[in-house]
């Protein structure tokens, strides 16, 4: 492309890119999900927690499913950010220990801690972390779930990460990725390596 046609196209695409931003005039707060079968669901989620630390803002983390393994992030914020609420259903995945139950409960209990914060209106950011797999699992009812994140704080933005949850969840969300596996280095026997796996 020589440089008069890239130019122009530049112009052309600035000129989409102002009148974008300019229609773009309502401030609310949002719901993001990422979602699909890929990898980098959580670790988006928590990039948005660490841009909102940049910005000052109070974030909170609530995660089900993991914690028995202590990952990257859990370190990060427990060292340098000690006073952001953090939560772990600290169960380990479901097929680890086997006990619809107790891992019931233990998202239900979860679930509880996560309501709260909800309700928290001192908070900018909310990440609900494998949130997903509690309504495919049913452990958790997506009614109430759904109602929860309708009636949050008004200035509270929350991310919810996990493969599928449900239609409710991508129709009530106002931002929705879905993350696709390509090609996963643990498929070929690779192991997990923490700072990139965990």
């Amino acid at each position: 492309m020589n440089e008069d046609k890239f130019n122009r196209s530049m112009a052309k695409q600035k000129t989409h890119v102002d009148a974008s931003i300019a229609a773009a005039s309502n401030e609310q707060s949002l719901i993001v999900l990422l979602t699909g079968d890929g990898k980098g669901k959580s670790t988006s989620g928590f990039g948005m927690v660490m841009r909102a630390l940049g910005h000052g803002q109070r974030v909170a983390v609530v995660q089900f499913i993991k914690g028995t393994q202590s990952s990257g992030e859990e370190v990060l914020l427990k060292q340098h950010f000690p006073e952001i609420p953090f939560f772990q259903m600290a169960t380990g995945f479901t097929w680890d220990n086997q006990n619809h139950a107790a891992d019931k409960a233990a998202a239900q209990h979860t679930w509880s801690i996560a309501c709260k914060l909800l309700g928290d209106p001192t908070l900018d950011v909310l990440l609900l972390d494998e949130l997903t797999y509690m309504l495919s699992f049913k452990f958790l009812d997506e009614q109430e779930v759904l109602q929860a994140l309708r009636e949050r704080s008004p200035k509270l933005s929350v991310i919810v990460t996990g493969r599928g949850g449900g239609t409710g969840l991508r129709e009530l969300a106002d931002t929705v990725s879905d993350v696709k596996n390509l090609k996963h280095a643990f498929e070929s026997g690779i192991k997990a390596r923490p700072g990139i796996d965990f």
